[in-house]
């Protein structure tokens, strides 16, 4: 399952409002600026900071 491109371009972090990075195998959203990977579920992103997971060093990294 992947995202549609014009939907990407519309979301933001709601935590930064920066950009976010679509990662298909975790089947989550990433934000570098805030350090969190919001999932998805279903095919719809979860961007809700308290469902969101701390990104690692070595994760941001990549």
């Amino acid at each position: 399952m992947s995202l549609d491109t014009r939907l990407m371009e519309l979301l933001v972090c709601p935590v930064t409002k920066g950009p976010l990075e679509y990662d298909r195998v975790r089947q989550e959203l990433r934000s570098r600026s805030a350090r969190l990977a919001y999932p998805i579920r279903d095919g719809i992103p979860v961007l809700l900071e308290n469902e969101a997971r701390t990104l690692s060093d070595e994760e941001l990294e990549r």
